[in-house]
């Protein structure tokens, strides 16, 4: 018997793997680098056992957009749950996750699933409707012009770091965080 039918399955763990490596893969070299084969043996996994969780490359990528998403979703909660003032509450919770460098972790992961939102119809459609939720789940508190200004200011500068524009200086950035959150107070 191989030592793969004695050692202890940690399902959970293997998925969590295959995401990582897929994501340093895409980062290293490329999104077409990312192919089943070579994120099973980059994973040290067999490509059935990498199969076993993601059937194709889409489900690999739609498997990283749920877990990053899944993240997202439970910072944005933690923040606005500690934040006392409704109005903007989550304005704010958007800007401290996406603008503070401390604010969302995983921001590799983040940079692949940008790339592969531009290039697969299916993950934007899933974003869009991603952002349609929050949108709708929060319209009472903000809905305000300003609200959407300062979300679509830091969805600019993340993209401006994405794709390694200029940086800001630590002053400018500071002076520009406390402008967004001035404007996020509605």
């Amino acid at each position: 018997m191989s030592q793969a039918h004695h050692r202890k399955k940690h399902p959970e763990a293997v998925r969590q793997q295959l995401l990582e490596v897929a994501a340093k893969l895409s980062l290293e070299k490329g999104p077409s680098s990312v192919t089943l084969d070579a994120v099973s043996q980059a994973a040290g996994v067999s490509k059935g056992g990498l199969l076993h969780h993601f059937p194709n490359k889409l489900s690999l990528l739609d498997g990283l957009f749920d877990d990053l998403t899944g993240k997202f979703d439970r910072a944005l909660a933690e923040r606005m749950r500690d934040d006392p003032e409704p109005k903007g509450r989550f304005t704010r919770a958007y800007v401290a996750i996406w603008f503070l460098p401390e604010g969302m972790a995983d921001g590799d992961q983040w940079k692949v699933l940008i790339v592969a939102l531009i290039s697969e119809p299916h993950l934007r459609e899933r974003w869009r409707q991603w952002v349609e939720r929050q949108l709708a789940e929060n319209v009472g508190t903000d809905s305000a012009l300003d609200a959407m200004l300062v979300r679509y200011a830091v969805d600019g500068l993340w993209l401006a770091d994405l794709l390694g524009a200029p940086v800001m200086d630590p002053p400018a950035r500071a002076a520009m965080l406390e402008r967004l959150m001035v404007l996020s107070r509605l």
